[in-house]
């Protein structure tokens, strides 16, 4: 096998391992936004728009808190807070009510991911 095969192998498997991930971990999350540039989860989400005064065109800024990112090259996904900055289109997806709680618990998450629950997690 050659070294670019396996780098292929290694990346397909990090590709698998973010999908489940991101299946795991999507009813957690109250929003899914997708920019052009990236997807993420979030539970706390502020959008500003404005309009950029050279080419007159909107542009986003958003603010989000208790954050998963889809990028399968970071050593850790959820982070506490991220802001984006786009000129570009922005989806936002409401995915549960304002007051509906997720219902996963900590062991199920860890069953989903496929990852033993350490004690040091509870």
């Amino acid at each position: 096998m050659s070294h670019l095969d396996e780098l292929d192998e290694y990346e397909a498997e990090l590709e698998l391992a973010l999908k489940k991930e991101y299946q795991a971990v999507f009813g957690l999350f109250r929003y899914c936004v997708l920019t052009q540039d990236a997807t993420y989860l979030c539970n706390t989400l502020d959008v500003r728009q404005t309009v950029s005064t050279a080419q007159g065109m909107p542009f986003f800024q958003l603010e989000l808190e208790d954050v998963w990112v889809w990028d399968k090259n970071r050593p850790t996904r959820m982070i506490p807070r991220a802001k984006v900055f786009t000129g570009g289109d922005v989806t936002i997806e409401e995915l549960r009510g304002e007051g509906d709680e997720p219902t996963l618990t900590a062991e199920a998450l860890a069953e989903r991911i496929g990852e033993p629950l350490r004690d040091d997690d509870v």
